[in-house]
């Protein structure tokens, strides 16, 4: 009966995706939808691209072995990028009515830049669409008992068959309807576990004081760290084109602006639950491991009703089908627009440019799919996806985007710097100070090294 409302739900999801393809006409309805998204729609679109694998298994998982240290990065990270969106850059992303972050760059520094920044901004989400596939493997295998790459591929399958039909338009039109299925579903789990003897603070009092330890230990490195996981999602996903193309696809500035921090508001108040679901787990049934990543859907497998096992798979499924879909098409439409277009010897006709969008996409979801088989933890693979941003593409963004600076060598001075300090300290010298505080101080050191030369030239 559960792989019966599974395969269900499936149906319904690529049924919106076939929907929004009658009303696909070029490539920039499908990478923006036309720039004619409803603001409720859209502030759930935001809020789906956040509500991922990495918030119901990786966050839960870390809060269970270090508490409100272990959420930093995601969620708090994630409600700090989406409310400094709202609040500084959502209104200049939309006035310049790019399609991607590459025309930007484009813009600003010209097109030598724009193909490097595609492609590191191209290849900084391959790590994060490999964690929703990871997630959705593990859920199928779950559920069917297959092996964990047959079910990757079957879980790449159905994202591809609706991001590829509708593009955009799909992918908000399904995250809207995923996203009422995740607060329903986990809303209802959250209260069906709750003790009916205990209130909030003996919940709160349940807590190990270190789980309550919000604060670093009073030392520089713990500082550092502490800050470097802020910065990940709360800085590095500004310069994220899944971001940038919600926030393109508003009906104006103002929805753009106010769809991002209701966005906010809504992954503020229900990615908690997830957190909240497996404390009570931990509290109920002390024999599970809760620090395992797939603890959560286990216990759902083992000791709740149908009906409940049918509301969490639906929404899991929806949450990690929702931010794949978003993760996937914001690379392809990097790739088509700002790095094949570009080399292609002839002028590309919009109806060109929407097939190789869509191809793009399918190269992209293949290229996840391959990180994924080697991948096990979900946190990880986002966490890393996340921080290249913050060391290769923010500084030069934030120049082009408020001060119109069109310093090519400082741009690339910057991207190049900050990206390869980054790789040497975290994946060459293990450094005890997180790789992206380095990385981010290189790119600022680079951006201003490369405008020294031009001085000076």
């Amino acid at each position: 009966m559960l792989i019966l409302f599974v395969i269900l739900y499936f149906a319904v999801t690529l049924a919106i995706g076939f929907y929004a393809n009658a009303h696909i006409t070029g490539g920039r309805d499908f990478i923006n939808a036309g720039r004619n998204l409803h603001p409720v729609v859209n502030a759930f679109a935001l809020f789906a691209l956040w509500f991922g694998s990495e918030t119901l298994f990786g966050a839960s998982a870390e809060f269970a072995e270090s508490g409100l240290a272990g959420i930093i990065e995601d969620p708090l990270g994630a409600i700090l990028c989406l409310l400094l969106v709202g609040l500084i850059f959502a209104r200049r992303m939309y006035r310049l009515n790019f399609l991607t972050l590459g025309d930007l760059f484009r813009h600003s520094y010209g097109p030598k830049i724009e193909m490097i920044a595609s492609i590191l901004m191209t290849l900084s989400f391959v790590g994060y669409i490999a964690a929703q596939l990871l997630a959705l493997g593990m859920m199928l295998q779950m559920l069917l008992g297959w092996s964990l790459p047959l079910c990757m591929l079957m879980a790449l399958g159905i994202v591809l068959l609706y991001t590829t039909s509708g593009g955009m338009l799909a992918v908000s039109l399904t995250d809207f309807f995923q996203s009422v299925m995740i607060i329903i579903g986990i809303t209802i789990i959250a209260v069906y576990l709750t003790p009916h003897n205990m209130d909030a603070k003996q919940i709160v009092a349940s807590l190990p004081d270190s789980h309550l330890q919000f604060w670093p230990e009073n030392h520089i490195t713990s500082w550092l760290n502490w800050l470097a996981a802020w910065m990940a999602l709360g800085i590095g996903s500004i310069v994220s084109q899944d971001v940038f193309q919600r926030v393109n696809a508003a009906r104006n500035e103002n929805a753009a602006r106010s769809s991002s921090l209701a966005g906010a508001g809504l992954y503020a108040l229900f990615s908690i639950l997830p957190i909240y679901i497996v404390w009570m787990i931990n509290l109920q049934h002390p024999h599970i491991n809760t620090h395992l990543q797939m603890s959560l859907p286990r216990l759902v497998m083992e000791q709740m009703p149908l009906g409940l096992q049918i509301l969490f798979f639906g929404s899991v499924v929806s949450a990690i089908l929702s931010t794949c879909s978003g993760a996937i098409l914001a690379p392809a439409s990097l790739l088509a627009e700002n790095i094949i277009k570009p080399l292609w010897p002839q002028k590309l006709s919009d109806s060109k440019l929407l097939l190789v969008t869509r191809l793009s996409t399918i190269t992209m979801g293949l290229l996840a799919l391959w990180v994924a088989l080697g991948s096990e933890k979900i946190f990880d693979l986002v966490g890393t996806s996340s921080a290249f941003g913050v060391v290769s593409i923010f500084v030069p963004y934030t120049m082009a985007l408020f001060r119109k600076s069109n310093d090519k060598a400082a741009a690339l001075t910057s991207m190049l710097t900050g990206s390869a300090i980054w790789a040497l300290c975290y994946f060459i010298l293990h450094t005890q100070v997180n790789a992206t505080i380095y990385g981010l101080a290189a790119s600022c050191l680079g951006w201003w090294a490369g405008k020294y030369h031009r001085i000076f030239k």
